[in-house]
């Protein structure tokens, strides 16, 4: 998982301009390589509770989740389709994460994902 994270994941940026046009070969290039990344998140903290908590979290969100998705969700106009992604993003966390944290607080990994949701 850690040589998947580290060695294949890609998420091109491109100027909003150039992928303004989701039909172009740039936007679907972007498009595919941020689906895959969710893929590979979800099947990430699929092996929680079989792997350690720390390695799935480190992996998952710190690694994944906050050097790569957060990166397109942040460069995603706000919108149907960020929504979209945020909420691919919120399904793949396991349940078990939240049960004992307080109201109004989170997990530290997930901040500034927290922070995009709150704009």
């Amino acid at each position: 998982m850690k040589k998947s994270v580290e060695e294949d994941v890609f998420i091109p940026l491109y100027p909003e301009s150039t992928v303004e046009d989701k039909s172009s070969l740039r936007s679907k290039f972007q498009e595919r390589r941020f689906w895959s990344a969710v893929k590979l998140l979800s099947n990430i903290l699929l092996w929680d509770g079989i792997v350690q908590e720390d390695t799935a979290r480190d992996l998952g969100l710190s690694k994944l989740l906050n050097r790569y998705l957060l990166l397109n969700l942040l460069n995603t106009p706000p919108g149907p389709d960020n929504i979209e992604k945020c909420n691919k993003v919120v399904a793949c966390l396991p349940e078990r994460w939240f049960q004992d944290l307080k109201s109004g607080s989170t997990l530290p990994e997930l901040q500034n994902f927290c922070q995009h949701l709150l704009r």
